[in-house]
């Protein structure tokens, strides 16, 4: 055979192999699972933890992170560094989730009978998932959680009159909402772990708490975060069924 032709033929068959690997690579059913399109027709990254016996997978680079001396890890995703609307404060939702799938509330002190999840700004130059993890542990004084979930897109709502106004006065910014980027925690500690004086850096915002069911959440939250609320349980109905 001449030397030219026997080089065309390990050239198609590198070729042949490289595009077998590719297709193996983002075809699995791990790769086909992290992106699906929720019947709310809403994107969501969806993490392999609570499927270990699944499929066998070679799994996306943790990410570690350090806050207030405590690591935690969570899986990368790049969606985190999207821009939000513009007029909205950046802002980040969590959802926490026990082994029974229930979900963290509390009721705020300076709104009577509101209950909400935790939530809270982002710094200047902080990601996303590190304020999620900053802002549950000074809210809840928890810790022991594992980022299992994240909606990769923001979730806006916008303020009524009076609380933009109140806003206003307190910030010294003049916001039309916020802008949320919401993560689904899963609750890896005990019970008497939870401390709504959270870690003592900031002031108290919560004066009870409680595991509730997502409709239980939506029913005694303010009526403007609502909407959002129906959208994070749509997104993350995979995980709390």
């Amino acid at each position: 055979m001449a030397t030219g032709a026997f080089r065309q033929i390990r050239k198609d068959h590198h070729i042949t192999s490289v595009m077998a690997r590719c297709f193996i690579q983002f075809h699995t059913p791990f790769s086909l699972s992290l992106l699906r399109r929720t019947s709310a027709n809403t994107n969501i990254l969806f993490f392999p933890y609570l499927h270990p016996k699944s499929h066998k997978f070679t799994a996306p680079p943790l990410l570690h992170h350090k806050v207030g001396g405590v690591t935690f890890s969570s899986l990368s995703s790049p969606s985190s560094m999207e821009n939000p609307p513009q007029g909205y404060r950046k802002n980040v939702g969590i959802c926490l989730m026990n082994p029974s799938k229930k979900i963290f509330a509390a009721s705020r002190l300076d709104i009577p009978d509101s209950w909400q999840m935790p939530q809270g700004g982002i710094d200047e130059n902080e990601d996303p998932r590190s304020a999620a993890i900053r802002e549950l542990r000074e809210e809840t004084g928890v810790s022991s959680a594992d980022i299992i979930a994240e909606v990769p897109h923001w979730l806006t709502y916008d303020f009524p009159p009076d609380v933009r106004e109140k806003l206003r006065h307190q910030w010294g910014s003049d916001w039309k909402g916020q802008a949320q980027k919401w993560f689904l925690f899963k609750f890896t500690g005990k019970d008497e772990e939870i401390n709504l004086l959270g870690d003592g850096t900031e002031k108290a915002e919560f004066g009870e708490w409680s595991w509730m069911s997502p409709e239980e959440i939506i029913n005694l939250a303010v009526d403007f975060k609502k909407p959002v609320y129906q959208e994070v349980f749509t997104a993350l109905s995979p995980y709390l069924e």
